[in-house]
């Protein structure tokens, strides 16, 4: 094909879709459907007064369907400042606040006020795949930062890859792929690290409302300076089933906002004008039934935990917010493991070669030995299914 920009050329393909591939032509039984745990988003819609609210502001809120602020609804950014200043501590302005069309987006709109063709950040594995793919499509190199088998990243790890074209380091708490939520301390610690050195901080805190700890799970924003370093992403659309409305959030110093802002008028002008008022409204409304959502996933959490502790041939390396990240016992790599899981199982996980580099590009090994399971989505009988279906391709092989 003459003329592809040769960066997009090499990013790998979406990685969802290519395991909804491996099921188009799967035959699944009744008696044994496809238990589909592959993907991290919810799988009902938004519950039944979100979605009248939504159909009445589309009736009666004309302003709903026109061109908004390029850096999103102000009542939106107002209710996040005061929500995260209450969460978090410290203080949190509105106008350190922009709204975008999904986080995907706002990670892309930080790399692009960060970042430029060379440059490099410092990446944690497994790390998330569309964080690896824009960056491959920009131009901008990750530098890979192994992780333990607590997938924690470690700080001075970090320190010896930066050099001086090193724009930023990446973490995501509660961690997608792997589960895990970093401490407090090691936030700080990687947040000193990057004031040291010049850089940014981007931490993806998507799931933050799924966390198990109460209250704050850092204390970033209690810093006066926060916006010198921090750059924090987080996504409505778990919280208030809103995935397919594109809503998420970047928080960060007005002066990189006006950045953001010229990126966001060249891509999308604005974010969607329902998805941002269904957004407030949950904000404003929802919050005994979050709460209640977040017992649940905690719930699927421990029932997952106390499964594999039973399990010892699936070390379990990380479990929180939406996933589980697990050794497999196969003698075989996981994209294969997944692929057989398919058709031996009726089950559909993604493997870890999805979320770190192979061992034969200087990969620990650890993508081809680890299986990601998104269990948010599988109620008390779907986990039970799971470890059923588990224990017996582990029983039979595979």
């Amino acid at each position: 094909m003459p003329n592809l920009n040769p960066n997009l050329a090499a990013t790998i393909p979406p990685p969802v879709m290519e395991a909804r591939r491996w099921i188009a032509d799967a035959t699944f039984t009744p008696d044994r459907p496809l238990l589909n745990l592959s993907q991290a988003a919810p799988a009902d819609p938004p519950p039944a007064p979100l979605r009248q609210a939504m159909a009445d502001i589309v009736m009666t809120d004309p302003a709903a369907h026109m061109y908004g602020d390029v850096l999103g609804l102000p009542a939106l950014r107002d209710r996040v400042a005061a929500d995260w200043t209450r969460d978090y501590g410290g203080t949190v302005r509105a106008d350190q606040v922009a709204i975008t069309s999904g986080c995907n987006q706002a990670f892309a709109a930080a790399i692009a006020t960060l970042a430029r063709d060379g440059d490099n950040v410092i990446l944690p594995v497994p790390y998330y795949f569309n964080h690896k793919m824009w960056l491959d499509t920009v131009g901008v190199d990750a530098r890979i930062l192994d992780t333990g088998d607590d997938l924690l990243p470690d700080p001075s790890a970090a320190a010896a890859l930066i050099d001086d074209r090193t724009r930023a380091i990446i973490l995501i708490s509660p961690n997608n792929p792997g589960g895990v939520e970093y401490p407090a301390d090691l936030m700080a610690a990687f947040r000193d690290l990057a004031r040291t050195r010049g850089i940014a901080l981007i931490l993806d805190e998507t799931y933050r409302d799924f966390h198990a700890v109460d209250g704050a799970p850092h204390a970033l924003f209690t810093d006066p300076d926060w916006d010198d370093t921090l750059i924090q992403l987080y996504s409505f659309s778990k919280a208030y089933r809103l995935t397919g409305h594109r809503v998420g959030a970047i928080l960060a110093a007005p002066s990189r906002l006006r950045e953001v802002e010229k990126w966001l008028d060249s891509v999308a002008i604005c974010p969607t004008g329902l998805g941002q008022r269904a957004a407030l409204w949950g904000m404003e409304n929802l919050g005994d039934w979050l709460a209640g959502e977040r017992r649940e996933i905690l719930r699927r959490r421990t029932a997952i935990a106390d499964g594999f502790a039973d399990r010892a041939d699936w070390p379990l390396l990380g479990c929180g917010a939406y996933f589980a990240y697990v050794m497999h016992p196969f003698d075989l790599p996981s994209d294969r493991v997944a692929r057989a899981l398919v058709d031996r199982a009726a089950l559909l996980l993604l493997p870890g070669t999805m979320f770190g580099p192979l061992r034969s590009d200087g990969g620990s090994g650890r993508a081809e030995r680890s299986l990601r399971i998104a269990f948010a989505n599988a109620d008390a009988d779907g986990i039970a299914t799971l470890f059923n279906r588990l224990d017996e391709v582990a029983e039979s092989g595979l």
